[in-house]
């Protein structure tokens, strides 16, 4: 069967086609401008193609709940083009299949959990840190949505005793993706990511405070793994600078079989940064699994 994905970002729209094995077999990018202009383009490379159902994985924050009248929308997100706008509801009506709908980075993990590395796993954390950082959470095999979804990129953080910054994000200054983004890292040093690739001291800053978040997390949710994703993940120098971190902040508390093999329990992304568009797949196929279901009762 074949099986439409849409990994809705906040700068461009990934249009993909697949298989309920997580086979892509096409993909197409179109900038995110507005609903008026993007939307229709999504539309014509949907039309005509046999998809059973599409699967979004859409950045947000967004409506999850199926029993509210504003369900599949996008809310209050700072894009004021796409704020409270129908993303479901206009796909649904223009192409006639079933769609799935989650955030963006539930997308990812859902990705990592079908289909990547950590095929299998039932406990499981996903984080993506590029140019803003978000979570996904699967416990006990299920998504976690809650009141809306997670948000933790804005979990609050202790600051370094060496980093005077004060903080990326206009609502919370020194919250994770306020201190440890892509545009915090530029705009506490002055450089990209990229050009700071060889100034040991941001990095061990910057593992600092990944590694508390993922303190924080570890002891309030006991993951089985951490992914992590994202372009500043791109620099791979970071993952052992934030295991030896993780291990110093427990300082001995916890003691598991995963803790104790840390580089098989916080690790890289595994599908080569196609995950979210298979885990789109998968929001698809449990959507029409849904859908044949409900028709049958």
């Amino acid at each position: 069967m074949l099986y439409g994905a849409l990994e809705a970002g906040g700068t461009k729209m990934i249009c993909a086609l697949g298989d309920e094995n997580g086979k892509i077999y096409e993909q197409l990018s179109i900038p995110t401008i507005e609903p008026d202009i993007t939307i229709p383009k999504i539309i014509d490379y949907f039309r005509g193609r046999p998809i059973e159902a599409l699967g979004i994985a859409c950045f947000g924050p967004i409506d999850l709940d199926r029993g509210s009248k504003t369900y599949g929308y996008i809310t209050t997100t700072p894009k004021l083009k796409w704020k409270n706008y129908n993303i479901v509801g206009a796909l649904r009506d223009a192409l006639s299949v079933p769609v799935g709908f989650d955030t963006d980075v539930n997308g990812s993990l859902l990705g990592e959990v079908c289909y990547g590395s950590s095929k299998g796993l039932r406990d499981v954390i996903y984080l993506t840190i590029g140019t803003g950082i978000g979570g996904g959470i699967l416990s006990g095999g299920n998504l976690v949505h809650g009141m809306l979804h997670p948000e933790l990129g804005h979990m609050l953080l202790i600051p370094h005793p060496d980093d005077p910054y004060t903080g990326h994000c206009p609502f919370h200054g020194n919250c994770f993706e306020g201190m440890a983004s892509g545009p915090a890292l530029e705009e506490r040093w002055g450089r990209t990511g990229r050009e700071l690739a060889d100034n040991q001291k941001a990095w061990e800053i910057e593992a600092y405070y990944i590694a508390q978040a993922l303190c924080n997390l570890i002891l309030s949710l006991s993951p089985k793994r951490i992914i992590l994703g994202g372009g500043v993940m791109h620099q791979e120098q970071l993952f052992p600078m934030i295991r030896r971190q993780v291990v110093s902040q427990l300082n001995g508390y916890l003691r598991t079989k995963e803790l104790s093999d840390i580089a098989s329990y916080i690790v890289p992304a595994s599908l080569h940064d196609d995950q979210g568009i298979m885990g789109c797949i998968r929001l698809a196929v449990e959507e029409k699994e849904r859908s044949t279901a409900s028709a049958r009762a």
